[in-house]
């Protein structure tokens, strides 16, 4: 069985483009995990360098993996620790910068992935919130205005895209490592729960969680793609870090409930992506309205209105609400998502209402839809 020294020692040949220092000399290295059948470790950089080290993680992996006997390596960058000082550690330029005023963060230049035009996230400040119903269902949006979609599940512990989308069964390997994703309704689908079974728990580290993330998006063939939609993590922690960080994120999308205690969190979701200088696209409402099947009474169980105040005071376009509604839950749960099941119904108008928001700000306000799809 391959041990921690064994790869730590095939990690230190590897060494950093700018300096010639190894990797294990730098102190950029994480602790490494191996456990289970896999290798896992981080290398820590800052933003500005996630393309320029992009090589050093491969190098990393694929040297760890030639000692690894077999095992599966994940190896991933991540910012969410300072770069250590040394002889590789190159301050950021404070070239123009007014004496005494802090520099701007510097920004990550992150790989494109080859087709995609635009890749955007979905995502919330705290669970629960409907989240990856709101992405499952913005995707199909999407799809119906004619565009070509795929939607990537990095909700890691929490994958809902295979539910979702009453898709079953793992992903064809093309060739090497390369994944095929899963067809639901004509949105290209990948998740780590077509991997996994659906009752196993997600027992992973923060390492191992950020490579999942970045195999799952450049390592599957997504081929052209006017949108790629990104179902995130809920919170703002290490992993949504990495993603708006080493990923050409166009906008994010925030979802909340109109409830104060979810709008608390959904401004942390807001404050990170404009931390990072990703748009933010939107706002949306969910669950904003409950309409009695029986007697026709509209409840508001969650609020109203709560999202849509808090779009315009932090200045970001709000794009709609979704009511609380008996079909989109039974129609989420059967695989059959309301979009595609019944396009032209209330629910579904909704969504794509939203869907057209966002593809009129990808395309700067310049969107041409295409003819609508009808699923059959």
């Amino acid at each position: 069985m391959t041990t921690r020294e064994q790869v730590l020692q095939a990690l230190a040949a590897v060494r950093l483009p700018a300096s010639g220092e190894s990797l294990v000399a730098s102190g950029r290295l994480s602790d490494v995990v191996v456990e289970n059948k896999r290798v896992m470790f981080s290398i820590a950089i800052d933003a500005s360098e996630a393309q320029a080290m992009e090589g050093v993680r491969k190098a990393a992996e694929e040297a760890a993996r030639a000692v690894a006997d077999g095992a599966t390596v994940l190896a991933t960058l991540t910012a969410d620790r300072p770069v250590p000082k040394g002889p590789s550690a190159t301050p950021p330029s404070r070239a123009g910068v007014e004496p005494g005023r802090p520099a701007s963060p510097p920004q990550p230049k992150a790989q494109g992935i080859p087709g995609v035009k635009h890749v955007i996230a979905v995502a919330s400040g705290k669970g629960g919130v409907g989240k990856s119903t709101t992405a499952c269902n913005l995707a199909l949006g999407l799809r119906a205005l004619g565009l070509k979609v795929g939607i990537l599940d990095a909700d890691i512990y929490g994958p809902s895209m295979p539910k979702l989308f009453g898709l079953h069964g793992k992903p064809r390997v093309l060739s090497g490592r390369i994944l095929e994703p899963l067809d639901g309704y004509g949105v290209k689908v990948m998740s780590i729960g077509f991997m996994v079974e659906e009752e196993t728990p997600m027992i992973w580290r923060g390492p191992m969680v950020m490579s999942a993330i970045t195999q799952m998006l450049r390592e599957v063939a997504w081929g052209e793609l006017d949108v790629l939609v990104v179902d995130m993590p809920p919170g703002t922690g290490d992993a949504q870090l990495t993603m708006a960080q080493a990923t050409p994120l166009a906008g994010a999308v925030i979802v909340s409930t109109p409830q104060d205690l979810a709008l608390i969190d959904a401004r942390r979701g807001v404050a990170m992506f404009k931390r990072t200088q990703i748009p933010i696209l939107g706002i949306v409402e969910n669950m904003a309205t409950f309409v009695c099947p029986h007697c026709g009474e509209t409840s508001h169980i969650f609020g109203h209105g709560g999202a849509a105040a808090e779009a315009a005071k932090l200045g970001v376009p709000f794009l709609g609400e979704v009511p609380l509604n008996m079909t989109i839950r039974e129609t989420s749960d059967a695989g059959r998502p309301v979009t595609a099941l019944d396009p032209d119904g209330p629910q579904a108008r909704v969504y794509r209402g939203i869907a057209e928001k966002v593809w009129e700000a990808l395309a700067g306000g310049r969107a041409r839809v295409a003819p609508r799809i009808v699923w059959e």
